[in-house]
């Protein structure tokens, strides 16, 4: 019985759609075949997903199974395809209602028990979701709580197979997180270091605020102990609070970066980087083997603090 069902993968911080179909009851030896450029995390999933079946209380198939992640030109990466693979298997040996499935967006990494654990990139996958027209996203409830900041979008959070399994079968009711939100003007943000600390230094805080209203660049120059870092990790309390499309960029870095925020109106700061000058190229610019945001990115629309600016390697400057 052939099954599908729809998944994403990252692409820097963007969320790309990748359908997943799963056809049971081939002639051949019984074993699940996974095909469509998969790597090596995505490979490993089988071995997962079957031991969270039995550890659930289904039933593996007795027949060959071929397991597809389309388009196959695009490599597939991370353990967000554990759930809907999982999905995929139970629907084609009916054990799942294979309808509901095609209708909702769904991503998450199984434990052996069953449990599910966060992934990366959760809330660009319910913005893809969103734009896509789907009824809803399915995540582990951690990713679901920070994808809850996209409005349009009914985001669903779980905690074991077991209960998707439920949800989808209609044997269990689950209310879609609901949006929060986050620009409770009445709610007065406490900074750790904050602006209003800084004591005498009159023409360098002068600079700093005029700076800071215009976006500009600084290039702070003085003996050790004036002050420099002691200012400039202050910056971030008298910049403009986020706007929420700013703070929805903000978290879709961190969050493809394997890095939570804490989503609150009291954590609703700009972010500071301040990277040692030991960095390399990469960790400075971004990229890699499977590229990912550097410090850079991660300063995006916050700032961005290279101390002892002289030292950095002339390829980082």
């Amino acid at each position: 019985m052939l099954s599908e069902t729809y998944s994403a993968t990252l692409q820097g911080i963007s969320a790309i759609p990748v359908s997943v179909e799963a056809n049971s009851g081939e002639s051949g030896d019984p074993k699940v075949f996974l095909v469509g450029l998969p790597d090596t995390a995505v490979k490993e999933s089988l071995d997962r997903v079957q031991s969270s079946l039995t550890t659930s209380g289904f039933s593996l198939t007795r027949t060959r199974v071929t397991i597809n992640l389309a388009p196959a030109d695009l490599k597939k990466e991370g353990s967000a395809f554990d759930l809907p693979v999982a999905l995929c298997l139970l629907a084609s040996t009916k054990q799942l209602n294979a309808e509901p499935i095609r209708r909702f967006l769904i991503a998450g990494e199984l434990g052996l028990s069953g449990k599910l654990r966060s992934i990366r990139g959760g809330i660009s996958m319910a913005l893809l979701a969103k734009g896509q027209n789907f009824s809803g996203i399915i995540l582990p409830m951690e990713s679901a709580k920070e994808a809850s900041i996209v409005k349009g979008i009914n985001v669903y959070g779980v905690n074991t197979l077991a209960e998707t399994v439920d949800f989808l079968n209609g044997v269990k009711d689950l209310l879609p997180i609901q949006s929060r939100e986050l620009f409770d003007t009445a709610e007065t943000i406490s900074f750790p270091d904050d602006f209003s600390e800084v004591k005498g230094q009159l023409k360098l805080r002068r600079a700093v605020e005029v700076a800071v209203s215009g976006g500009h660049n600084l290039l702070i120059v003085g003996p050790p102990g004036s002050g420099k870092s002691m200012i400039s990790k202050r910056i971030p309390s008298i910049l403009p609070y986020p706007s929420l499309d700013e703070f929805i960029e903000i978290v879709r870095i961190y969050s493809a970066n394997g890095q939570g925020i804490e989503i609150s109106n009291g954590d609703r700061l700009r972010p500071f980087r301040s990277p040692h000058h030991t960095i390399s190229d990469v960790g400075l610019i971004g990229g890699g083997t499977t590229p990912g945001p550097g410090e850079i990115s991660l300063a995006h629309n916050g700032v961005l603090f290279l101390d002892e600016l002289p030292e950095f390697k002339r390829s980082v400057l």
